[in-house]
């Protein structure tokens, strides 16, 4: 059984950082055989990609709204995935859920990931 933990989440002041990590288990093929994504979903929103990653960590992919000051990042020995948040925002509230695709290297829509984490909280105060 595929299992994605998401950690790091919180409360965290406008202009701070924070660090989300996920870690995979129960995985079918190698963990490199994934390309992983962190998606965002605020209330009353749509869940949206924040960011991706290619299965050995050469491409990756950002939403506009976060390009700058997120960074995504992958350590496929752990088999960890992790999302480095800067210069955060209020509107960066959200739900930060993990996915991993198999059918795609790097994938930017939700439909295209098989696999989901529960998501973790992350708030933004002004």
């Amino acid at each position: 059984q595929v299992q994605l933990v998401e950690s790091g989440g919180g409360l965290v002041q406008a202009g701070g950082s924070l660090r989300l990590a996920c870690a995979a288990s129960g995985l079918t093929l190698t963990f490199s055989s994934y390309g992983m994504g962190w998606f965002r979903q605020a209330p009353g929103k749509e869940r949206e990609l924040a960011a991706g990653i290619s299965r050995v960590g050469g491409i990756k992919s950002y939403a506009d709204t976060v390009k700058g000051r997120f960074t995504i990042s992958r350590d496929n020995a752990k088999k960890t995935v992790y999302l480095q948040m800067d210069s955060l925002k209020p509107e960066d509230t959200a739900v930060y859920y993990c996915a991993a695709s198999i059918t795609k290297p790097i994938a930017t829509t939700a439909g295209e990931y098989e696999y989901w984490g529960q998501g973790t909280q992350v708030t933004v105060s002004s």
